[in-house]
């Protein structure tokens, strides 16, 4: 349902979605954090609100990737991504947009159980070597960034207040 709304709206309209239900985990580690929806007016739609959720994701993945980036002292070229989620196409192209860098998304919906059955037969002796298992494994759906480096950075501050609120270290 939350996809289906999400896919209503292309922008949020200033919402933002903290999703801290548990408190927020890398890079801010802050178990204290709480959950919130914040920039809501009178105007708000429930689809703004669906696609605050699904960005949140998004937001989420780009703090994670600036630390390593970070910690690695190196820019990453694209992030390799897989998993339910990776699906919505909507959310690969937010992805790589507020990353500002490709996304790649494994075209098998099932990447965690096919690395599995990559494993299992390199260790049974079905392939000799990485190589092998990587020649089959080279099929990505491709998103590159189309968002102006100003937008992006405006959405991401955005983020960051967000976060900034949920954690306490922004007054409401």
């Amino acid at each position: 349902m939350v996809i289906g709304l999400a896919c209503e709206t292309n922008e949020t309209g200033g919402v933002y979605v903290v999703p801290a239900f548990v408190g927020l985990g890398a890079p801010h580690r802050d178990e204290a954090a709480c959950g919130l929806i914040c920039g809501l007016t009178r105007g708000t739609r429930q689809n703004q609100v669906a696609r605050a959720v699904i960005e949140s994701i998004a937001y989420q993945v780009r703090d994670v990737f600036d630390a390593i980036q970070e910690e690695a002292e190196m820019p990453l070229q694209a992030l390799l991504a897989d998993g339910g989620a990776t699906r919505n196409d909507q959310l690969m192209q937010f992805q790589a947009d507020i990353l500002g860098c490709r996304v790649l998304r494994n075209s098998s919906p099932d990447a965690s159980a096919l690395g599995a059955a990559f494993l299992a037969g390199l260790a049974t002796g079905v392939w000799s070597d990485v190589n092998q298992i990587a020649a089959l494994s080279q099929e990505f759906d491709r998103f590159n960034p189309q968002m102006s480096e100003s937008r992006r950075a405006d959405l991401y501050q955005g983020w960051q207040t967000a976060v900034g609120r949920a954690t306490g270290q922004i007054n409401l």
